[in-house]
Formats: structure tokens, sequence, C-alpha cells
């Protein structure tokens, strides 16, 4: 697993898996608690992801969220998007899909007839 970038923006490269989850959350929550706004997470050379991993994602989503910042996930390889709206994540995780809008958890509440 590679990860390269700052408090901004990350970019996740190789596998995300239980051998590389413990150095992964130590990056991310470093760069969740250094910065401001949003933490891009992006997933272009991730090669694959296992639960950890995804525990890994999900851990630094809560953490974002108590630090008031939203992670963005951008890049996220189809097959890996697949498993995110096969459980459901999608609805929870906001996911950057490059066409200049972010789908992001729809907090509306709609009007009583």
């Amino acid at each position: 697993m590679r990860i390269k970038g700052d408090h901004a923006e990350l970019a996740v490269g190789g596998r995300l898996d239980v051998r590389s989850a413990a150095d992964a959350r130590t990056v991310l929550h470093s760069a969740v608690d250094s910065g401001r706004g949003d933490l891009v997470l992006d997933l272009t050379e991730l090669d694959s992801w296992d639960a950890t991993g995804l525990g890994v994602i999900m851990e630094a989503h809560r953490r974002a969220g108590r630090a008031n910042r939203r992670l963005v996930l951008r890049g996220v390889p189809p097959q890996m998007e697949r498993l995110l709206v096969a459980t459901r994540l999608h609805r929870i995780l906001t996911i950057d899909r490059g066409l200049g809008v972010t789908d992001a958890p729809a907090a509306q509440t709609l009007p009583r007839r």
C-alpha cells in the first residue's frame, strides 16, 4: 500500500488490507487531525481492499465527521464502488464521481402532506 499527499488530499495505491491497515489508519488519522475542510481520498491507483481496509475508511469517515470535516472518496474503482453499493455504504460515504458533482449523503426533510 502506498499513501502520498497531505492533510487535504491523499492518494492511495496498492492494496488496502489487513497487512496495511495499521499504517493506513495512522496516516489517515493524522491527515484528518491536521487539516480543515474536505479530506479527499483518491483511490484511482487502489488495486484492492478487504473488510479491514474498508473498516479503516469508515473509521476515517467517522473521525472526519467528529472533526467537522468530510471524507470524500474520489476515483473509486468500479468493483469497489459495487461493494459500497452492495453494503449500502455509498449512502453514508461521500463519493466524487468526477462529474463536478459530489454525491453526499442526503439529510433532507420531506414536506408533510
